[in-house]
Protein backbone atom coordinates (compact mmCIF):
# COMPACT_ATOMS: atom_id res chain seq x y z
CA UNK A 1 0.00 0.00 0.00
CA UNK A 2 1.40 3.23 -0.89
CA UNK A 3 2.96 5.67 1.71
CA UNK A 4 0.25 8.72 2.63
CA UNK A 5 2.83 11.50 1.89
CA UNK A 6 2.48 15.74 2.70
CA UNK A 7 2.26 18.08 -0.17
CA UNK A 8 4.38 21.37 1.05
CA UNK A 9 2.83 23.06 -1.73
CA UNK A 10 3.30 26.83 -0.95
CA UNK A 11 -0.32 27.76 -0.65
CA UNK A 12 -1.47 24.97 1.05
CA UNK A 13 1.98 25.57 3.82
CA UNK A 14 0.91 29.64 3.78
CA UNK A 15 -2.60 29.82 2.90
CA UNK A 16 -3.07 33.20 4.42
CA UNK A 17 -0.52 34.53 1.75
CA UNK A 18 -2.38 33.19 -0.86
CA UNK A 19 -2.88 36.24 -2.64
CA UNK A 20 0.69 37.56 -1.51
CA UNK A 21 2.63 34.45 -3.07
CA UNK A 22 0.73 34.89 -6.70
CA UNK A 23 1.35 38.34 -6.30
CA UNK A 24 5.35 37.57 -5.66
CA UNK A 25 5.32 34.49 -8.21
CA UNK A 26 4.00 37.07 -11.39
CA UNK A 27 6.22 40.38 -9.95
CA UNK A 28 9.75 39.24 -7.98
CA UNK A 29 11.76 36.92 -10.39
CA UNK A 30 13.78 35.83 -7.10
CA UNK A 31 11.10 35.06 -5.98
CA UNK A 32 9.45 32.79 -8.52
CA UNK A 33 13.16 31.23 -8.81
CA UNK A 34 13.05 30.31 -5.47
CA UNK A 35 9.56 28.66 -5.39
CA UNK A 36 10.26 27.08 -9.00
CA UNK A 37 13.16 25.51 -6.80
CA UNK A 38 11.23 24.72 -3.55
CA UNK A 39 8.03 23.05 -5.76
CA UNK A 40 10.49 21.06 -7.69
CA UNK A 41 12.05 19.86 -4.29
CA UNK A 42 8.99 18.99 -2.63
CA UNK A 43 7.46 17.15 -6.20
CA UNK A 44 11.45 14.73 -5.77
CA UNK A 45 11.02 14.33 -2.44
CA UNK A 46 7.29 13.03 -2.35
CA UNK A 47 8.54 10.91 -5.86
CA UNK A 48 10.76 9.23 -3.99
CA UNK A 49 8.39 8.75 -0.52
CA UNK A 50 5.31 7.65 -2.71
CA UNK A 51 7.46 5.28 -4.99
CA UNK A 52 9.34 3.56 -2.34
CA UNK A 53 12.65 4.54 -4.54
CA UNK A 54 15.85 3.45 -3.05
CA UNK A 55 17.95 6.40 -2.23
CA UNK A 56 20.54 7.11 0.17
CA UNK A 57 19.65 8.72 3.79
CA UNK A 58 21.95 11.38 3.25
CA UNK A 59 20.35 12.41 0.25
CA UNK A 60 17.37 12.07 1.02
CA UNK A 61 17.90 14.33 4.03
CA UNK A 62 20.05 16.72 2.12
CA UNK A 63 17.26 17.19 -0.40
CA UNK A 64 14.65 17.81 2.82
CA UNK A 65 17.48 20.23 4.34
CA UNK A 66 17.38 22.39 0.97
CA UNK A 67 13.51 22.14 0.63
CA UNK A 68 13.66 23.55 4.40
CA UNK A 69 16.15 26.32 3.78
CA UNK A 70 13.87 27.47 0.61
CA UNK A 71 10.60 27.93 2.71
CA UNK A 72 12.27 29.69 5.09
CA UNK A 73 13.45 31.90 2.70
CA UNK A 74 10.12 32.19 0.50
CA UNK A 75 8.24 33.06 4.34
CA UNK A 76 10.94 35.52 4.67
CA UNK A 77 9.95 37.39 1.41
CA UNK A 78 6.20 36.67 1.74
CA UNK A 79 6.12 38.47 5.50
CA UNK A 80 8.45 40.83 4.14
CA UNK A 81 5.34 43.72 4.18
CA UNK A 82 4.15 42.50 7.03
CA UNK A 83 7.45 42.30 9.05
CA UNK A 84 8.71 45.94 8.03
CA UNK A 85 5.90 49.17 8.02
CA UNK A 86 7.99 50.68 5.60
CA UNK A 87 8.33 48.38 2.95
CA UNK A 88 4.87 47.87 3.31
CA UNK A 89 3.74 49.95 0.89
CA UNK A 90 5.96 48.84 -1.63
CA UNK A 91 3.72 46.08 -2.38
CA UNK A 92 0.49 47.27 -2.05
Amino acid sequence: MPQIVDDHNLFREFPEFSDRIEFLWQEDNEFASAAEEYHALDKQIRGLQMNSIPTSDFHFEELKKRRCMLKDKLYNMIALPYSSPSSYYKYR
